[in-house]
């Protein structure tokens, strides 16, 4: 009987993980790219409105109808990351303009964009900071 119930909770959890994580459409997915790759240059040309940092954009994920995109930028050396997320939030009216004049001849209609912080990196760093000091731990047990 407990069983049965690990089994119903695991699953019921697996559920909720794959209503989580949504799969994008290859025509999703392709526009994705192409608006990746746009935003990045505008970026690149307007080093104004990303207070000349280092910003790379991580992922963009597009709604099935092509209407929103949510763009994640991966600030590395920014030392203050939610006052530069707010300085490109300010422009994404500009970026958005410019967006649309690259891509008039190959989508009809031009996305919505919010940009958000992506973290993943500042984790991975994190996790290998932890690392670390678990192996010198270890080490040091292991002389001892």
């Amino acid at each position: 009987m407990k069983y049965r119930q690990n089994i119903q909770v695991f699953l019921n959890s697996l559920l909720n993980l794959v209503h989580i994580c949504k799969v994008m459409s290859v025509r999703q997915e392709k526009f994705a790219g192409l608006i990746q790759q746009h935003i990045a240059e505008i970026l690149q040309r307007n080093k104004a409105w990303v207070n000349n940092e280092f910003v790379t954009i991580s992922k963009v994920q597009v709604s099935p109808d092509l209407g929103y995109a949510k763009i994640y930028l991966s600030l590395f050396t920014a030392p203050n990351k939610q006052l530069l997320l707010d300085t490109v939030k300010f422009h994404s009216r500009e970026i958005r303009k410019q967006l649309a004049a690259k891509i008039k001849n190959q989508a009809r209609i031009v996305p919505e964009l919010e940009f958000f912080i992506d973290d993943s990196l500042d984790y991975v760093f994190h996790m290998e900071e932890v690392f670390k000091k678990i192996q010198s731990k270890d080490q040091s047990d292991n002389k001892e």
